[in-house]
């Protein structure tokens, strides 16, 4: 067990900030947490650790629901760049857990600076570029790290891939051909599925016809006679033996793209320019599917619209697939990354204000680092830009914490301190949006990750 004693504890969650609480967690759950006066010590056991905050800030654990760890290396260059396989435009079948360094310094600088988990994936060269991990920051390896492995296909309209192909005469070369490149590899998906679909239905029928088929095969007293030699002799016809249906090929493009047409999973669509958020909203229509929009650079200019369009997705008919589903499911939007320059043409109405203006809009609003654009450690600093532009202090925390744990689909355990959760906070010795603060210390799944007390005290 694990006890922290005198924390002012934000727990993101109805209960608001607790001014003098604890905090009682057992492996990797939180299994109690209040203010000190309503602490029992007869909740702990004999081999309880327990920390004295005095008067430190915890937090959940921080939650990047747009980054590229692991697969953008610290220090390497195209040794170590394998986010992007810009060979082909439509890649779904890629997989972040197979291009992870787990060694990157980056895991380790993130978690010392608050961040549990981490939303990974391929970069936006290609229209489709292949399946997003969500990964927890302090493990050390992938699959330990794991939380899903596929938790979102990544999808990209815009400049980027029409960057890639284009100069080398190659499709994409315009914004009509990313749409239609992604409309293709859907349908392709959907007949797959189909053809799929239609041989399960065709085994079920072989496999109860062959059942029929070899009892209708056994000799019985009716049928048979016996011969001179003592042996059954059949003597009534038999039918034809059924043929057992050919099996399908395998396509890994179109298998991994299952999910999504099903409305299992989100397309994870990065997208900047107004005219690009609107492209994606309407394929996304067309084939019912759930989806975020990363980036939303120009968001803010068509708030009115996101928020129609989110609220009509709350319908339970929407994001359930094609052709079932009428029209697609907006889960929240990915914002950033807060921190950097107009670097090319869809970035010309960048502003810090975009996740306020969407926020006081009433969508759900998440911040990004995009990682390694911004670097992971930093993402309390770009929550904290988001204040200069307009957020509330509350609402930019909410924007790291438990909003990407809504989108992502985990908040039954990440992304506030409440009971029945995962053990990951970290205590800051002040407010975490203060420039200079320092994180004490960093608790993942319950154990201490990283311990900065003495070093804390000293400066």
């Amino acid at each position: 067990m694990l006890l922290v004693t005198h924390a002012v504890i934000r727990t993101m969650s109805d209960a608001g900030t607790i001014e003098d609480g604890y905090l009682l967690c057992d492996k990797d759950r939180i299994i109690s947490v209040g203010p000190m006066h309503d602490f029992d010590q007869e909740q702990t056991d004999f081999e309880c650790t327990v920390v004295d905050a005095g008067g430190a800030v915890l937090l959940p654990g921080f939650i990047d629901a747009h980054s590229h760890l692991g697969l953008f290396n610290d220090s390497l260059d195209v040794e170590g760049s394998d986010g992007n396989e810009m060979t082909d435009p439509i890649t779904p079948e890629l997989r972040a857990i197979d291009g992870i360094h787990n060694g990157d310094a980056c895991f380790k600088e993130a978690y010392e600076g608050g961040v549990a988990v981490v939303m990974t994936g391929p970069g936006s060269g290609n229209v489709l570029g292949g399946q997003f991990a969500l990964i927890k920051t302090y493990e050390r390896t992938v699959d330990r790290a794991l939380i899903r492995s596929f938790a979102a296909q990544k999808a990209a309209f815009g400049e980027n891939p029409k960057r890639v192909y284009g100069k080398d005469n190659k499709s994409p070369q315009t914004r009509m051909a990313t749409a239609s490149l992604l409309r293709e590899s859907l349908w392709k998906a959907i007949d797959y599925k189909e053809k799929w679909d239609k041989y399960t239905s065709d085994l079920e029928q072989y496999e109860h016809d062959i059942r029929a088929f070899e009892d209708a095969s056994k000799p019985s007293s009716s049928d048979a006679k016996v011969s001179t030699e003592g042996m059954l002799v059949e003597s009534r016809e038999i039918e034809d033996k059924p043929e057992r249906p050919d099996r399908p090929e395998k396509d890994l493009q179109c298998e991994s793209l299952l999910p999504v047409i099903n409305g299992c999973i989100p397309l994870k669509i990065h997208a900047h320019r107004q005219d690009d958020i609107l492209t994606a909203i309407r394929l996304c229509n067309e084939f019912s599917l759930k989806y975020t929009l990363e980036h939303c650079t120009e968001g803010h200019l068509i708030a009115d619209v996101l928020k129609e369009e989110y609220v009509n997705g709350q319908h339970e008919s929407r994001g359930i697939g094609f052709p079932s589903g009428r029209g697609g499911k907006l889960l929240g939007l990915v914002v950033g990354p807060m921190i950097g320059d107009r670097s090319k043409p869809e970035l010309s109405n960048l502003t810090i204000k975009t996740a306020s203006v969407l926020n006081e809009a009433g969508l759900p609003v998440a911040i990004m680092t995009d990682h390694p654009c911004v670097p992971q450690q930093y993402l309390a600093l770009s929550a904290a830009i988001s204040v200069k532009g307009g957020m509330s202090t509350d609402d930019a925390i909410r924007s790291i914490t438990i909003n990407p744990a809504r989108i992502l689909g985990v908040d039954s355990d990440y992304g506030s301190i409440e009971s029945g959760k995962k053990a990951d906070f970290t205590l800051f010795d002040r407010d975490p949006f203060d420039y200079v603060s320092r994180v004490i210390m960093f608790v993942g799944d319950g154990e201490v990750r990283f311990d900065n007390r003495q070093n804390a005290c000293e400066q």
